[in-house]
C-alpha cells in the first residue's frame, strides 16, 4: 500500500490508536500521520502509507480547519469538557459580545501552550507533568489564525466557532482566552477538524468506511497518491533515459526548464521531486524505488 489515506477520526480515539488500527487494516508498519488529535475531537487526520510516509514532513500547507464548540461558564484542567471542573459559574455571554472580541484573536497573535499538550519541556512531555499534578512555566509562541468566525448556537451558552489557524494552534487555549476576554470561564464542547493542508472532509472516510474497502478487496481505491501534496508545483516529464538516470542518482543534463523545484513524472507515472539549477536536474526526494 502506497498513498495518503484521510481518516475521519473518531471521538474517543487517540491519533496512534487510529494508526495502530490501520496497521492491521492496510497490513503495514510502515504509516506515519499529520497533525496529531485529540481523543475528543473528529475529522480529518492524513495517515500516510508505505512510499508515501517520507512526504509526511514535506507537506506546504500546514495549515488547519476547525469546527469548535465553545461553552461559557466552566473551566476545566485540561480546556475541554473531558477534564475536571475547575470553575463554574453563571454567565449571560450574547453572540454580540463574543462577536466584539474575536477581532482581538485574529491574525497573528502569541499563545501559551497547555498543560495537557505534547510540548516538551526539559524533555519532559507536559501532559505528563500534568497527569503528575505539576504545573510548569510555558513559554508563550507566536500562531496565526487567518479566520475566526461564530456560526451558529447550540444551547444557551455554547457558540459554534468556525476556525482557520496556522500550524501549532491549540483551540482549547484559544477558547479559554476569548472566555477570559469576556471575563468568564470558558472551555472547549467539541471539535472537529475540517481540513489540514489540502486535505479535507470531503477526502475522509471512516474507519468503517476502511474496514468495507478491506473486506471488499478495494482499498486503493480509497489511497489518494503522493503526488496530491505536490500539487503547487510545476510538473516536469522525464525521457525514459534521464529517467533511468535519476533513479541511479545520476544529475540530467542540458533540461530545458527553468530553475526551481519540479514534480517529476517519468513514463510510468510519479517519481518524485526534482531541482533544477542551470539546466541541471538532480533529484530532491524520490517516491519510487532506484533501481
Amino acid at each position: 500500500m502506497n498513498g495518503i489515506l484521510i481518516v475521519d477520526k473518531p471521538s474517543g480515539w487517540t491519533s496512534f490508536d487510529v494508526i495502530a488500527k490501520l496497521r492491521g487494516i492496510l497490513g503495514t508498519r510502515k504509516l506515519g500521520h499529520s497533525g496529531t488529535l485529540d481523543p475528543m475531537a473528529t475529522g480529518v487526520l492524513p495517515v500516510f502509507a508505505g512510499g508515501a510516509s517520507k512526504a509526511v514532513d514535506m507537506q506546504p500547507d500546514h495549515t488547519k480547519a476547525y469546527r469548535a464548540l465553545i461553552r461559557f461558564g466552566i473551566a476545566t484542567d485540561t480546556g475541554d469538557v473531558t477534564g475536571a471542573v475547575l470553575r463554574s459559574e453563571q454567565t449571560a455571554v450574547t453572540e454580540e459580545q463574543l462577536r466584539a472580541v474575536l477581532p482581538r484573536f485574529t491574525g497573528d497573535i502569541m499563545q501559551t501552550p497547555p498543560m495537557y499538550s505534547a510540548v516538551k519541556v526539559n524533555g519532559s512531555p507536559l501532559y505528563k507533568l500534568a497527569r503528575q499534578g505539576v504545573t510548569v512555566e510555558r513559554k508563550a509562541r507566536p500562531v496565526t489564525i487567518h479566520r475566526l468566525e461564530v456560526t451558529g448556537r447550540e444551547g444557551e451558552q455554547d457558540f459554534v466557532l468556525e476556525v482557520d489557524c496556522s500550524k501549532g494552534t491549540y483551540v482549547r487555549t484559544l477558547v479559554e482566552d476569548l472566555g477570559e476576554a469576556l471575563g468568564v470561564p470558558a472551555t472547549l464542547a467539541g471539535l472537529r477538524r475540517t481540513r489540514a493542508g489540502v486535505f479535507g472532509l470531503e477526502h475522509s472516510h471512516t474507519l468503517e468506511e476502511i474496514q468495507a474497502a478491506k473486506d471488499e478487496n478495494r482499498l486503493e481505491e480509497l489511497l489518494l497518491p503522493v503526488e496530491t501534496v505536490f500539487a503547487h508545483l510545476p510538473q516536469l516529464t522525464v525521457s525514459p533515459g534521464n529517467t533511468a538516470r535519476l533513479l541511479n542518482g545520476a544529475p540530467c543534463y542540458r533540461i530545458k526548464a527553468e530553475d526551481g523545484v519540479y514534480r517529476l513524472q517519468g513514463p510510468e507515472g510519479f517519481l518524485g521531486l526534482g531541482r533544477v539549477t542551470d539546466s541541471i536536474l538532480k533529484t530532491e526526494k524520490l517516491f519510487v524505488e532506484r533501481t
